[in-house]
């Protein structure tokens, strides 16, 4: 067989092109505490990363206040003047919880519209998380960022807000506060929310507008930032996420647009006890200051009513800065434009003998082969190795410590099933016939876009280089392996970082997806791979680096301190059933779980029937009984239980005796209630009187200073009065009533679920000795006390209301 030199050095020049790539995405220096002052350093703001998240500080912790306090004091330091707000919100999925926000505004020389710069200083609860990346990262880069910008001693038109929301973590509630309520709100013109999903990794731009895009796509490639990374594509992936921010609430509850910049790699890191500074990425910080800083000296000095438009733009981000964008509209053009660019080629190239029609349909057997083969193995190929590795389950993010190897594995593995394929249906010398395969499935896919997913619809760019290097060599029939790699670099530089960032940011379930998009490329890459001569032999290299791949990733499949098992643990008592449990929801227990739950995995039962509202839906999977403590249980009181007509109005307090971190409150469905309101406050979204609700759940209330859950209602008289709580403690590990025994350094709490717990289940209901003495006992209606002898019918009606319960 001829060899064919130019091969090696093709594959070394794709390597090069992708190494150029993925270098240039973010910055890969680290500004040092030398800086000049009013330039952003990474180190400094490294200093305030590692004050805020010293220790977790979530709401209602100890800490939580500490960290709060500092942030003031930061910003009077610098010379800003800070402002409180508290108070408390009920979000659409009842979540409530009293937040502190904190604030600082700098004037600007005119009354437009303000700059608000955003991250929120709250950790995620119940795993024990330092919160480094998410989101002490996000507060750390404004801190710094405002100490250089007001160093500089720039003036500036617009005013600009600092808001260190609170609660974000457990439902945004610090950021539906500030829209909802605080006056500054209405002077909002634009948003910069800093955040985090991992722990390393290129900061992405995320736009969140109600209309239009046009406005902020065209100021932010005004503002010339280092190192963009987005594209129009991301935000609607962004969406499908079990994942929204504060920006949300401001876009969604006040018509307030921005940006969003959050990195998502070290994905297994985020909302885990090892979301600590060791683990945060220093360059990561370093791209988050390189967004901040351009951002903030443009966008404090424009009209900030030039953002909001209502037409879109498609856009997207390639190498050293550069960012691209045209309208929406000539997406549909484009790839009905390319089509016709494509058949015009063709036939020229029939007139000229090169290209051959069935030639051309032959070329879509490997290409589609290669499509379904290398998917199906991907897809099927990760459920073996979850058969393999069970162990991989225990993370609920979806994202192995070894998860980039995976990638490594199964990419490498589909660019050898292509070869596979090419090899026995493709010679080199009819490569370009088939190269009109991949283009014409390109266009079909890119015109079905531009009707369904129209921010997808800058992937027609690589095509056009692919069909004009088709068009080349029909007008000249000559091969150049410098203009072949020169018009792959739009393919590689546009689809490549798809490859990764799929089962980064969506879980390595959807591998496959990534599987499929390298045969996609590997099809638009064909003038240079599909001229290879000797492919059985790539075919050979590259399953050679595939398996390489997978014994990497399972000689490292193991935990190991840094790389933690995350495991959980709950006590939970029955005051109804006076019987306590321990549960769990881990599917593969340890030898620290099974010092409580055994060795005969016995399945949760009944503990699932009230839901306790988790990230991903997680239910308790098994149970064994556990010895009866004394732990306080809340006083429940019923302030208020009257009977107007054919409604029954209720107010009860629930008061906790013992420190407690948080309430959930669940109803039969078959109680519809109305004027809810939990601590003086209604669901933000609620429209009507009825509470709106999808179970049995009607509210989880985080408590901070073990303020009682008030909650005010009606419900039609008929109805049973049936409602229960589950009272909780983040304090088992902790507990002095409890002698658990600490987890191994190669062991941490499972984030996204309630965890290390003390629960206490009880039915909500009047005291027995109440009921008992309610025929000599003051009769209590609307807090007013009336003598029983003086009102016999409204005695009446306050027995029928107990019988009820």
């Amino acid at each position: 067989m001829k060899k064919n030199p130019t091969s090696i050095l093709a594959f070394l020049g794709v390597l090069g092109i992708l190494a150029i790539i993925f270098a240039s995405m973010m910055p890969q220096y680290i500004s040092k505490d030398e800086e000049a002052l009013a330039e952003f350093s990474t180190e400094r703001a490294l200093n305030q990363v590692q004050i805020i998240a010293q220790k977790p500080h979530f709401v209602g912790s100890v800490n939580h206040e500490l960290v709060a306090n500092y942030l003031k004091l930061e910003l009077n330091r610098i010379g800003l003047e800070t402002s409180v707000q508290q108070g408390f919100t009920l979000n659409d999925n009842g979540l409530l919880v009293k937040s502190k926000n904190i604030l600082a505004r700098i004037k600007g020389t005119s009354n437009s519209k303000a700059l608000l710069l955003l991250s929120h200083y709250d950790s995620a609860p119940h795993s024990f998380s330092k919160g480094a990346s998410d989101d002490a990262s996000g507060v750390a880069t404004i801190l710094e960022g405002v100490r250089a910008f007001l160093y500089a001693n720039e003036k500036h038109k617009n005013d600009i807000i600092i808001l260190f929301s609170d609660a974000e973590e457990l439902g945004l509630n610090g950021a539906a506060l500030f829209v909802n309520q605080h006056p500054w709100a209405k002077d909002v013109g634009l948003v910069l929310n800093f955040e985090a999903r991992g722990s390393s990794g290129p900061s992405y731009m995320l736009m969140e507008t109600n209309k239009g895009n046009e406005g902020l796509v065209k100021e932010f490639s005004n503002a010339k930032t280092k190192y963009p990374v987005s594209n129009s594509l991301m935000y609607s992936i962004y969406k499908m996420l079990p994942n929204d921010t504060d920006l949300t609430v401001f876009r969604e509850q006040g018509n307030i647009q921005g940006f969003n910049f959050a990195f998502i790699d070290g994905h297994y890191n985020y909302h885990t006890e090892q979301d600590d500074i060791q683990h945060l990425n220093k360059t990561t910080l370093t791209h988050q200051g390189s967004y901040l800083m351009p951002l903030l000296k443009y966008f404090s000095n424009i009209d900030l009513n030039s953002t909001h438009t209502t037409q879109d733009n498609v856009y997207f981000s390639v190498p050293f800065g550069y960012f691209i964008n045209y309208p929406f509209s000539w997406v549909f053009p484009m790839s009905i434009i390319a089509l016709g660019l494509l058949v015009l080629f063709i036939f020229i190239g029939k007139v000229k003998h090169v290209i051959s029609f069935r030639e051309i349909f032959k070329g879509f057997v490997p290409l589609l082969g290669s499509m379904i083969i290398a998917g199906l193995v991907t897809f099927l190929g990760w459920k073996i190795v979850l058969q393999i590795y069970p162990q991989y389950t225990d993370l609920l993010n979806g994202f192995t410590y070894n998860g980039h190897a995976y990638i490594g594995a199964f990419v490498t593995l589909s660019i050898a099933i292509c070869f596979a394929f090419y090899h026995h249906f493709s010679e080199a010398k009819i490569t370009m016939n088939h190269f009109v395969a991949p283009l014409l499935l390109w266009i079909f896919i890119n015109i079905v876009l531009a009707n369904q997913l129209t921010g997808a619809g800058f992937l027609i760019i690589p095509v056009y280089f692919g069909i004009f290097l088709l068009g080349i060599f029909v007008l000249t029939q000559h091969y150049s392996l410098g203009l072949n790699l020169l018009f792959s670099i739009p393919a590689l530089a546009i689809l490549a970082p798809f490859i990764i960032t799929f089962p980064i940011g969506l879980g390595l379930k959807i591998l496959y997806g990534s599987s499929v998009l390298t045969v996609l490329l590997f099809g638009l890459l064909l003038p240079l791979f599909g001229s290879f001569y000797r492919k059985g032999a790539w075919t050979i290299l590259f399953f050679i680096i595939s398996i390489s791949f997978f014994v990497y990733a399972g000689y490292h499949s193991d935990y190991e301190p840094g790389k933690a098992k995350s495991n959980s643990l709950l006590y939970v008592y029955n005051a109804d059933t006076d019987a306590a449990v321990w549960t769990t929801y881990d599917t593969n227990l340890d030898e620290w779980t099974r010092n409580y739950l055994g060795n005969m995995n016995q399945k949760a039962v009944g503990l699932n029937s009230l839901p306790i509202t988790s990230k991903y839906n997680t239910t308790f999977t098994y149970s064994a009984i556990a010895p009866k403590i004394q732990v306080q249980k809340p006083t429940i009181s019923f302030i208020k239980d009257s009977v107007i007509g054919s409604k029954r109005f209720l107010k009860i307090k629930i008061t906790p005796n013992r420190k407690v971190n948080r309430y959930d409150i669940y109803a039969n469905t078959k109680m519809s209630l109305y004027n809810f309101k939990a601590n003086g406050v209604s669901a933000s979204g609620q429209k009507g009187n009825l509470l709106k609700r999808k179970d049995s759940k009607v509210l989880c209330y985080y408590v901070v200073e073990n303020e009682p859950l008030v909650m005010e209602f009606i419900i039609n008289k008929s109805t049973v009065f049936d409602m229960n709580l589950i009272e909780s403690s983040f304090d088992l590990m902790t507990n002095p009533l409890f002698d658990i025994k600490p987890r191994s350094n190669w062991m941490m709490p499972t984030p996204f679920v309630l965890n290390d717990a003390v629960l206490i289940q009880q039915k909500i209901k009047r005291q027995a000795a109440l009921i008992k003495s309610i025929e000599t006992a003051p009769v209590i209606i609307d807090s007013t006390t009336i003598k029983t002898d003086s009102l016999v019918p409204v005695m009446k009606v306050k027995k029928e209301v107990i019988n009820q319960e």
